[in-house]
Order: C-alpha cells, then sequence, then structure tokens
C-alpha cells in the first residue's frame, strides 16, 4: 500500500507542477533564468506561424488532458472506477505532458522529459502496476 500511495502521490505532484503553466510569469531580473512555463510562445509551433492565442489553447488543452488522465489513474489504483483505465490513463497524461514540454521546451524543463519517459516505461514496458490493482 505504501508503494502505491507513493507513485499516486507523485504522479498528482507531477500533474500539479503542469499547473505552473497557468501562474503569471514573473518580473525578469538581471541573472535570472528564463521562465520555462509560457504557452505564448512555442518553438516548434511559433516559426510555423501559430499565433499565441492558439498556442494557448493548445497548451491549456493538453494540461487538461494530463490532469484528467492522472486523476482517472490516481482513481483506478485504488479501485473507484474499472482497474483497466489504469494503464491507458498513465498513458494519456504522460503523453499529453510530453507533447505540453516538447512545444514548449526550455532546458529547464528537461527533468519533466525524464520523468515521463520512465512513467512510460514503467507502465508500457515493465507493465508496472500498483499493488493491489487487478489487471
Amino acid at each position: 500500500m505504501a508503494i502505491k500511495l507513493l507513485f499516486v502521490g507523485f504522479l498528482l505532484a507531477h500533474a500539479a507542477v503542469h499547473l505552473m503553466f497557468f501562474v503569471p510569469k514573473p518580473a525578469a531580473t538581471p541573472g535570472a533564468p528564463t521562465w520555462p512555463f509560457e504557452l505564448g510562445r512555442s518553438w516548434a509551433l511559433s516559426p510555423l506561424g501559430a499565433g499565441s492565442d492558439t498556442l494557448r489553447i493548445l497548451g491549456i488543452a493538453l494540461v487538461a488532458v494530463l490532469i484528467g488522465a492522472y486523476a482517472l489513474a490516481a482513481l483506478a489504483s485504488f479501485g473507484i472506477g474499472p482497474s483497466g483505465l489504469w494503464v491507458p490513463a498513465v498513458a494519456a497524461g504522460t503523453l499529453a505532458s510530453l507533447a505540453l514540454l516538447a512545444l514548449f521546451y526550455l532546458p529547464w524543463l528537461t527533468i519533466g522529459v525524464g520523468i515521463d519517459l520512465v512513467m512510460l516505461w514503467l507502465v508500457l514496458v515493465t507493465s508496472w502496476s500498483p499493488e493491489g490493482l487487478a489487471r
């Protein structure tokens, strides 16, 4: 049960970090790093002509998908809803996170990409699931 609680807590904390994309950008200060949670500009889509409003809508949609999917995975891990939701929910949330971090990438977000890759590996390659989850 402890591993399940730790993993679900980590999953929800990882989802919550993505809410930083909705926090107002702090004032720039000399020597401070670039704010990494910016939805108004994408290194990949801005050069293709995507406007800041379009990028914000896309970013908000990806955050909504990942938070919803991780919440479903958390509920499934405790037997609320079908246990078969575990793998698809973790995979969907993690893929949405990867898409968000890739489209709005800055080096500070690398740790999030690493977390996402490890979570995908855990659920898709090793078929890991929380203890007691009927599969």
